[in-house]
Parts: C-alpha cells; sequence; structure tokens
C-alpha cells in the first residue's frame, strides 16, 4: 500500500520463550521495630526486582508493603540462580512466598500476628531484642517432567519503507502477551516495552562485522555498533493478557525478559515484505536489501 512516498506494510509474528525455573532460597526475619526483611541473593539491574519481591512478601503476610524490606546483592544470603533466562520471578519469587508464610507462622506459633504490629514487637522483645527468622527454598517438582511451560505472545507490526530511499521506519507496534500471573504492571510494561526495542535494534541497526584475517570485530563500540536511538522508536501498546497457570510454580509467576523480544523482528520483516514485496531472510534490514524497490506491490 502506497502513502505519499512510503510503501506501508503490516506484519505479524508469534512469540514463545520457556517458563524457566531452578531451585531458590530465600529469609524473612521479623526486626524489633515490626518491619519485616526478606533477604535473598539474587540481583537487581532494573527490572523491578525489589519491589516485585516485596510485594509478594506482604501479600504472603497479609501486611502492607510499607512494612517489608527487601535486600539482595550479597552472596552471604540465601542463594539464588543467577538473573538470566528470564527466571529471576519464576525462582525468587516462589522462594520469598515460602520465606514470608514460614515466618507468619514462626509468628502464630508464638503467639502473634503477622498483621499485629504491636504483638509483633513483643515477639522480638521477649527474643531479647532478637530477631525472628525464617528460612524456605523453593525448587521445581515433578510437574517439569508433565507439562510443556512457556510465555506466549503475538506481535503486530506497521513498516513504512521510503519508495525512493528504502529508508525503513516503524510507527506503530501493537503486542499482547500471556506471561502468567502479572506482579506489577507497570513494571511488566515497561520490560515488554524493553524487549520489543530490542527487537526493532535486531531487525533494523545491529550487525557485528568480523574482519576474516583476523577474527576481530570491526564495530567494537558504540560509534559504529547501532542500536536505536529515541527518533527510531515508534508508539508502543502492549496488552496484557489474564493468564492463570497453576502448574509453573506456586505463585503463578512466568519470566518476562525474553518473551518481548522474541518475535519483533519476525513481524518486521513480514511488513516489510507486505510494504515492498521483498523478502528478507537475514538481519539487520538495511537499505541496500530492500532497493531497488520494483517489486513492490
Amino acid at each position: 500500500m502506497r502513502d505519499g512516498d512510503a510503501l506501508v506494510g503490516f506484519g505479524m509474528s508469534t512469540a514463545t520463550y520457556p517458563a524457566k525455573r531452578l531451585p531458590a532460597s530465600a529469609s524473612a526475619s521479623l526486626e524489633p521495630d515490626g518491619s519485616i526483611v526478606v533477604r535473598a541473593a539474587t540481583h537487581e539491574f532494573g527490572t523491578g526486582t525489589y519491589t516485585s519481591m516485596s510485594q509478594i512478601a506482604a501479600e504472603a503476610l497479609g501486611v502492607p508493603v510499607e512494612r517489608i524490606r527487601f535486600e539482595l546483592g550479597d552472596t552471604e544470603y540465601p542463594e539464588n540462580p543467577i538473573s538470566a533466562g528470564s527466571m529471576t520471578a519464576a525462582s525468587t519469587g516462589p522462594a520469598v512466598h515460602a520465606a514470608a508464610l514460614a515466618l507468619a507462622d514462626r509468628i502464630a506459633s508464638l503467639g502473634g500476628s503477622a498483621l499485629d504490629l504491636e504483638s509483633c514487637r513483643a515477639i522480638v522483645a521477649k527474643n531479647g531484642g532478637r530477631a525472628v527468622e525464617a528460612t524456605a527454598r523453593a525448587a521445581p517438582g515433578a510437574e517439569q517432567g508433565k507439562y510443556s511451560m512457556h510465555s506466549f505472545g503475538a506481535v503486530l507490526v506497521e513498516a513504512r519503507v521510503d519508495a525512493d530511499l528504502g529508508e525503513i521506519r516503524i510507527p506503530r507496534i501493537v503486542a499482547a502477551y500471556g506471561v502468567g500471573r502479572v506482579l506489577n504492571a507497570q513494571l511488566a510494561r515497561s520490560q515488554l516495552v524493553g524487549g520489543i526495542v530490542y527487537g526493532v535494534s535486531m531487525a533494523l541497526h545491529e550487525h557485528t562485522a568480523i574482519d576474516p584475517r583476523t577474527g576481530r570485530y570491526l564495530n567494537a563500540d558504540l560509534s559504529e555498533y547501532l542500536v536505536p536511538v529515541n527518533r527510531d522508536i515508534g508508539d508502543i501498546d502492549v496488552i496484557l493478557v489474564d493468564e492463570d497457570d497453576p502448574h509453573v510454580d506456586p505463585i503463578g509467576v512466568k519470566g518476562i525478559g525474553e518473551i518481548g523480544t522474541t518475535g519483533v523482528a519476525a513481524a518486521i520483516a513480514n511488513a516489510v515484505y507486505h510494504a515492498t514485496g521483498v523478502r528478507i531472510r537475514d538481519l539487520p534490514i538495511t537499505l541496500d536489501k530492500v532497493l531497488p524497490l520494483s517489486a513492490s506491490p
């Protein structure tokens, strides 16, 4: 379809990514002031782990999230897997949930209630001012051998290709995802938008050039290795589909780190084909690959 000097096309793809999970541990301790400190040796690099783990602990204990302090990033804390493969929430989350429930039971066994701040303070006072602590470990079970576990998505892309220059613009992307229980809608949407931007980068920008004589990278810095800037990214609309998966883990969480990238490059390639009639099967999709546009529909 032509719109002025631009050829307009639409492309779609599906997306799936395994719902991975590894054993993890966590501790929860009731402090003298009645606050609750949850610890796990996981990582935070901008995905909202502090927030989501605090929410999980608060829900399990039935207390306001303001009473929770989540601490991470220390190898002295209970052992956790690496933050990779979209598995932090699905691994650490169940451990935090189990530790919080164990602490609630411990508080109840001492005659108090996690919901009652004064009774919590009294329990710690009776304990000589020392924190009351509980630990827990969560790990995959037999369900791993019974079920295929994945996150799912669908991506729709609009592409505009300059008929004379071959310049490709992506003004709009709409994507829908089923990722199990969403712990925090704002954080989930931010991660998925970030993944989609990665997909645009994969489709149109990123390329590693290697010198065949030496095997050395020729574009090993950001002055020559291209990634998108704000001007390269159009409207991105993310739809989170309600999904209840009772088998994936005790809290029904699936990872959302990589699923946002999966399928985006394919949808863009399909949209470029729809616009130009040129089928491109290697990335990135550059101007020289879509010119000439004599095959345009």
